[in-house]
């Protein structure tokens, strides 16, 4: 069955939870199933501990293979800075083999963040997680206006992908509008995957 990889880093836990609802979304499409992969933090040279190669919790980390065998992929970080968390760009810093082959080039991606509040960079942390993608040639997804809670919502929620807002200390959980349209988001890469062939 074709996968879309939906893949994410989360330090508090709001990421993986939409990183879940986007999981759901994709399941809802028929014949198509969601491959749900986190990547380890990064640490320091001169940190002298090591990351384990397995996490203790949740889904596996992701491997370049992952990329090369999905239908389409969803990707998620919270902000830093108005822009992805180390963790993940380390990861796609890692993609150039990727790149060289064409291996994502003409599959569907969205993206998907968690910031402190609404004004902490939620849509420049989307776009700016667009153009890796872009330079793999994928087919960037959003979330259309149809979607009724996108006018509606107090929380997340953009065109430009799927967001939540945490609060200063995390203390916001993640909401029924914000995994709505996280749901929402998945529902569509993998429509547009198994459109486009799915893989």
């Amino acid at each position: 069955m074709p996968e879309v990889l939906v893949l994410y880093y989360s330090r508090h836990g709001a990421c993986a939870e939409l990183a879940r609802a986007v999981a759901r979304g994709v399941d809802e499409v028929p014949g198509m199933a969601a491959r749900l992969r986190t990547v380890p933090a990064v640490r320091a040279a001169t940190d002298p501990g090591v990351d384990p190669a397995v996490p203790a919790e949740g889904p596996p980390y992701a491997s370049r293979a992952d990329l090369a065998e999905c239908a389409g992929l969803v990707m998620g970080s919270p902000t830093r800075f108005g822009n992805m968390a180390a963790p993940l760009k380390y990861f796609l810093d890692g993609t150039a083999p990727e790149w060289l082959s064409g291996a994502l080039a003409g599959k569907p991606a969205g993206v998907f963040t968690s910031t402190a509040s609404m004004h902490g960079g939620q849509e420049s942390t989307l776009l700016t997680m667009m153009l890796p993608l872009l330079h793999h040639g994928m087919l960037l997804v959003g979330i259309p206006f149809s979607e009724p809670l996108l006018s509606t919502t107090r929380g997340g929620g953009t065109p430009y992908g799927a967001s939540h807002v945490a609060g200063s200390r995390g203390e916001i959980p993640v909401g029924d509008d914000e995994r709505t349209l996280a749901r929402a988001l998945g529902r569509r890469v993998a429509g547009f995957a198994q459109r486009l062939g799915g893989g």
